[in-house]
């Protein structure tokens, strides 16, 4: 079996605030290293109650703490929203506290809507033009590159695992020019898939970092006892797209049983298109889903998300999905 890691979004439960939202997301990391995930990443998210992994490097830490081999990444970090040299001293730092065990994916969109260009007092449109030349100067940091004239403190130097994040053909050039690991979000983006991997392998450049194309997709999995527990288990997180489709941001509601059943068409087929990237259902339901996707794409590595609304349901969902997937 490929390797599996954990995809989570810090989320915020109706009823409930970001301080238990973190205390999940430390007992989610736990759990997953306990049944061997290999990487535990945070998504750069603002303005939305139900994700609280906005300050995506200090949820890292926090992770970080509560757990002991797994690696812990950003997946990713939204680089057109900082500055790159700030970004390789907070993960310069994370390397500090947790050395060798670091991953930094690095995303050209925003991570929300207009607002956050004037929160952040900064032109996003024109800094994502920049995006390749940042990444570029990103990677300087971490290489050591004796001609910078500023050197990052911490940061220099620092063993971060670098990412290409993307849902489209640009992330997908840019890592293969640049010869990283590629990590495509088909969770929310399947669209372009097939293309982007394609395009990826066929123009990837060796690089210091890797060899030879290395690819991770994302899925939605919810693994339960029965299809039907597993479809209701994930009726939270499909509550929560067709809610952002809408233009709101809610906190993760309670499950709803049939809950497809009682949407019009259109959310239907929404659905049904996000499902693409999905396994939903049964430990057997889930191994042949899994298994078809990998197939189909070839995959180095899987990175499940899900959120639930209770969260011990999600740290029962992988403990199932990796007894499945390893049987």
């Amino acid at each position: 079996m490929i390797p599996l890691s954990v995809l989570d979004l810090a989320p915020v439960s109706e009823g409930r605030g970001v301080r238990e939202a973190m205390a999940a997301t430390a007992l989610l990391a736990r759990a997953a290293e306990e049944a061997g995930y290999a990487r535990f990443w945070i998504a750069e998210h603002h303005g939305m109650d139900g994700i609280s992994g906005g300050a995506t490097a200090v949820v890292l830490a926090h992770v970080g703490h509560a757990t002991s081999t797994i690696r812990i990444g950003a997946g990713g970090i939204m680089l057109p929203n900082h500055n790159p040299f700030v970004i390789a001293e907070q993960f310069g730092t994370l390397d500090a506290l947790f050395p060798g065990r670091v991953d930094l994916g690095l995303g050209r969109a925003p991570g929300a809507d207009g607002r956050l260009m004037n929160a952040l007092r900064k032109d996003i449109g024109r800094a994502a033009e920049f995006f390749p030349q940042d990444v570029a100067e990103l990677r300087a940091y971490f290489s050591a590159d004796p001609a910078l004239p500023l050197k990052p403190t911490p940061g220099l130097g620092a063993e971060v695992e670098l990412w290409m994040l993307g849902s489209s053909l640009f992330g997908a050039q840019l890592a293969a020019t640049l010869g990283l690991p590629y990590a495509f979000a088909s969770h929310f983006a399947p669209d372009h898939l097939d293309e982007a991997l394609k395009l990826y392998r066929a123009r990837f450049q060796p690089s210091p970092a890797l060899e030879k194309p290395h690819v991770m997709v994302a899925m939605n999995v919810f693994t339960a006892e029965t299809d039907r527990d597993a479809r209701t288990l994930a009726s939270s997180q499909e509550q929560m797209f067709v809610a952002i489709r809408s233009g709101l941001t809610p906190r993760v509601q309670p499950p709803v049983p049939d809950y497809r059943d009682s949407l019009p068409p259109t959310a239907q087929g929404l659905l049904a298109h996000v499902g693409q990237a999905s396994a939903v259902g049964s430990p057997e339901t889930v191994r042949e889903a899994v298994g078809r996707f990998i197939e189909r794409t070839g995959a180095d590595e899987l990175i499940l998300s899900g959120a639930t609304f209770e969260p011990a349901a999600r740290r029962h969902s992988l403990r199932l999905t990796m007894e499945a997937l390893r049987g």
